[in-house]
């Protein structure tokens, strides 16, 4: 089920698209703010706790590593991990950097992912709303089927490898600690990026407020 949950979670948000036919992915943003809060909480009550109980030093320094990678993922990915997608339309090119850049960053999300079942989840509700952002985009950037379905399929290969990786590479296995504090860096600027703009002017509403409070409590009681 590792393997196999994110590959369904990009399946449901390309199947979400296909079937509904958002015009405007803004449509989702509680949904993609749940899942912000989501994945902070849990960053914050398991994986935190964990790689500083550990006996590896400077811990600190490859948490700060991560949320570095990530903001140079991002020079890439114009954002796409947090909602933000940017194509040119009519632009028939495989968007090779979009990918690589997520890809990297899906790949190292899958290496905690074997070891903890609810980041497992916190993983699968981050990856549907964006699916559906990157399909969304796809079809307005007039992105052929063909593109799209190769892309998406590709993506959603990329933490079930990574969670493979941890589990079979020695290397990975060695260093498994360091590699989890880099990843917590990953999702601690992912998930605040979402929070903040998901809300107009940088500002939460009532509806927001609370969806993320009650992210914040499911994370807590799993």
């Amino acid at each position: 089920m590792h393997y196999l949950l994110p590959i369904l979670a990009i399946v449901a948000g390309y199947v979400f698209v296909i079937l509904f036919k958002p015009k405007k992915p803004s449509s989702i943003k509680l949904f993609l703010a749940f899942s912000g809060a989501f994945l902070l909480a849990l960053t914050v009550f398991e994986l935190l706790p964990e790689v500083y109980e550990s006996e590896v030093k400077f811990v600190g320094v490859f948490i700060m590593a991560g949320i570095l990678l990530q903001i140079f993922l991002e020079f890439f990915s114009k954002g796409a991990e947090h909602g933000h997608v940017h194509l040119h339309k009519n632009d028939t090119t495989f968007p090779w950097m979009l990918f690589v850049s997520l890809s990297v960053h899906s790949f190292l999300e899958g290496i905690p992912v074997h070891d903890h079942d609810h980041l497992l989840i916190g993983i699968i509700i981050h990856k549907i709303p964006i699916a559906i952002i990157l399909t969304v985009f796809f079809i307005q950037a007039n992105y052929s089927r063909k593109n799209t379905l190769i892309f998406l399929f590709l993506f959603s290969l990329m933490t079930p490898a990574g969670s493979f990786a941890a589990e079979k590479l020695a290397f990975l296995k060695e260093y498994y600690v360091e590699a989890t504090a880099v990843v917590i860096g990953i999702f601690l600027h992912v998930s605040t990026t979402i929070l903040f703009e998901s809300s107009e002017g940088h500002k939460f509403n009532l509806a927001k407020l609370l969806i993320v409070i009650f992210a914040a409590f499911l994370a807590f009681l799993l």
